[in-house]
């Protein structure tokens, strides 16, 4: 899974966040928005990385509607657990990766943790 960068993270951010289908200056309004100082980037480099997300399967455009609209191709919660897969397939030793990320979590994700591991094995 492709590592994303500053601006591409917050273009994700914005799409999940929208729970809809946006245009392109819809997004460029909303990343403008949210900087505080009501600067974001050009329409042209939204337009830029909408295309890399696309291109590393993060994003996906209805080519139908006029202006297109973009949308997330997976889940915040997809990506986050295909991150946590990629880091854990770096590890050499996994059984010490997991044991110190269960040691790290707090009493109710550890019980989280249990009822989801428990539901997989029935």
């Amino acid at each position: 899974m492709a590592n994303l960068g500053e601006l591409e993270r917050a273009v994700m951010d914005a799409l999940w966040n929208s729970g809809a289908p946006i245009s392109a200056n819809e997004l460029r309004d909303k990343l403008a928005s949210s900087r505080g100082d009501g600067k974001g980037p050009a329409l042209t480099t939204v337009l830029t990385v909408l295309s890399r997300l696309e291109q590393k399967h993060f994003v996906e455009r209805d080519r139908d509607a006029r202006p297109h609209v973009y949308f997330a191709a997976l889940s915040r919660a997809s990506h986050v657990a295909d991150l946590m897969n990629e880091v854990l397939e770096t590890s050499s030793d996994r059984t010490a990766a997991l044991a110190y990320f269960v040691g790290s979590v707090d009493e109710s994700e550890a019980e989280t943790l249990r009822r989801l591991l428990a539901a997989r094995s029935q």
